[in-house]
């Protein structure tokens, strides 16, 4: 008997004794029998409501109700309560899990200052309450080194659980859930730092003449460096422009000790202190450049070098053309400050382009800039020790910046095909595409479904649809996509043993130089003594290792 023919008939045979998944579809305006309102009793509204009955429909999901029916679903996520970012998503599509799967899905949430401490007290004490958690980016490694995830490659091609777009999702993001070429997390949130600021000011024709009048420059819309950003914010700074008869900011910046500063230096200090490598592969990994964490032959931390150093002290002086109550924001309140109309500019989360669009939170919509993070005019070059400065070709690096929080699965759990469904159904792209544009879910954009052309699929109508501004969608998602897309390089994302650590190290000391209780250079020179330490209290040689998989860099090189 030939092969072919052989394989034939083998598949005819599998295809008998394997059975198809059921799909559900809407039948009647129900689901599996259930009403939209049964369904999602947390819509805030009819709209919300009956969209997320028609991306539910084209999710397609398999009917797993056979399978998993009286099965107990635990998962972990950070706090923020029922319609809160991350957490309340799955509040919100809860009841379709569990009418999906006829299992309970029981959600545990956990303080973000105490997420990491509490889900690894867990594993140490052998208690693995949970069966999935919703982590950081920066926890992957903690939780690969010490085996208490498992990668969930096996799940993707297994008859009757969701699927997801994998080769959709921007490659940069891709990469914070794999660990050694293997997936350990499925697509949730997708994180960057990009630009916002006031367009309706900015293209002002009076405020453009005053401008140019004070700064002999022309309004730079969008500003493109950091240079060009701090002009305007300090043009800006102190003067009435939103006309309410007091002073108002030039920025406005989360820079409390604990809320989340560290994101903000590290967004700015990028193009100071990281440079691109020389040949046609500038983005590849070597001793001095595509580096900003470690030197990657010794460890050695960077933090305290004068690309660093400058960084810091520039994010002083950007600071300085904003409230002095910056210095206790924390994220929330350095958000409320610019949508509240109070400042000209901001730089932060996708968050912040959705959250534009709420009437209960904004002033702003209709008046919303956005473009990728800014690029700098002056860097440091760590191989040759000198800075560089050129105006005209400014050093631009991309980032990754934030949680980026997206699920990964116990080694321990006992339903691991049930939790692979729960985060797939997640990840599923009708599903996750509707999180990204209700704004409130948190879920920052991480697809390429999520863009519009030529980068992605989306339709500015969809984003409408959700309740936002035409020009304020096409503002955000345009300079969110081309801050994933169009950097020549990108910061690499620190994720070893220790980074909770390395990152409340950073934190304190950052809110030490900002409030000038130290200099830029003590504050930062503190920091890399306290990682040296934490290096060798966790074990160098092993350290470094892990670091250099981290960052994709082979000694050497």
């Amino acid at each position: 008997m030939k092969l072919n023919k052989l394989l034939l008939i083998v598949a005819l045979i599998a295809a008998l004794i394997v059975p198809t998944a059921t799909r559900i579809s809407a039948q009647d305006d129900t689901w599996m029998g259930k009403t939209a309102a049964e369904l999602f009793p947390g819509a805030a509204n009819d709209q919300e409501r009956d969209s997320a009955f028609k991306a539910l429909v084209e999710a397609n999901l398999p009917d797993a109700t056979s399978r998993f029916a009286g099965q107990t679903l635990t998962v972990a996520v950070q706090q923020a309560g029922a319609r809160g970012g991350i957490s309340g998503p799955y509040y919100f599509w809860r009841d379709v899990f569990e009418t999906a799967t006829g299992a309970t899905l029981e959600i545990v949430e956990i303080p973000q200052a105490q997420y990491f401490t509490t889900t690894s007290t867990d594993f140490l004490t052998g208690q693995n309450s949970y069966d999935v958690m919703n982590i950081g980016a920066w926890f992957l490694a903690d939780y690969v080194y010490n085996g208490w995830i498992q990668p969930v490659d096996q799940f993707f091609d297994m008859e009757g659980l969701p699927v997801w777009e994998r080769d959709a999702v921007f490659p940069s993001l891709a990469n914070l859930m794999q660990w050694e070429g293997q997936w350990y997390g499925v697509l949730n949130d997708g994180d960057a730092q990009m630009l916002y600021y006031r367009k309706d000011i900015l293209t002002d024709p009076q405020w453009q003449e005053a401008f140019k009048a004070e700064t002999g420059m022309d309004m730079p819309v969008p500003p493109t460096t950091w240079q060009q950003l701090l002009a305007v914010t300090t043009f800006f700074n102190g003067k009435d422009w939103n006309g309410d008869g007091d002073p108002d900011d030039g920025i406005s910046l989360h820079l409390k000790s604990g809320g989340q500063n560290m994101f903000h230096y590290m967004s700015l200090s990028a193009p100071f202190a990281i440079t691109p490598a020389e040949g046609e592969d500038i983005r590849k990994v070597t001793k001095y450049d595509n580096v900003y964490w470690f030197d990657p032959d010794d460890l050695t931390p960077l933090i305290n070098q004068p690309g660093h150093v400058a960084g810091l002290e520039f994010l002083k002086e950007l600071a300085a053309t904003g409230s002095e109550a910056q210095f206790s924001w924390d994220l929330a309140e350095a958000w409320n400050n610019f949508l509240n109309g109070n400042a000209i500019a901001t730089f932060s989360w996708g968050d912040v382009g959705s959250l534009a669009q709420d009437p209960s939170r904004s002033v702003i919509q209709g008046k919303l800039g956005g473009a990728r993070i800014p690029c700098s005019e002056r860097w440091y070059d760590r191989e040759k020790g000198e800075f560089v400065e050129d105006a005209a070709n400014p050093n631009c690096v991309g980032n990754t910046t934030g949680g980026s929080w997206y699920p990964v699965m116990s080694a321990f759990t006992d339903t691991p095909e049930l939790a692979y469904y729960f985060m797939a159904m997640h990840a599923a792209k009708p599903i996750n595409f509707w999180n990204v544009y209700y704004g409130w879910t948190g879920v920052d954009p991480g697809a390429t479904y999520d863009l519009f052309p030529p980068l992605g699929t989306a339709s500015v109508e969809d984003y409408v649809a959700a309740g936002y501004n035409r020009e304020d969608a096409l503002e955000y998602i345009t300079g969110y996509g081309e801050n994933f897309y169009s950097h020549p390089i990108y910061e690499t994302y620190l994720r070893i043993p220790g980074t909770v650590t390395f990152w409340e190290i950073l934190d304190v000391r950052l809110a030490q130089a900002m409030t000038d209780q130290l200099t830029a250079q003590e504050a930062l020179d503190l920091v890399a003594q306290e990682w040296d330490a934490e290096n060798n209290d966790l074990g160098r040689d092993e350290q470094l290792q892990l670091y250099q998989i981290g960052i994709g860099y082979t000694p050497g090189q």
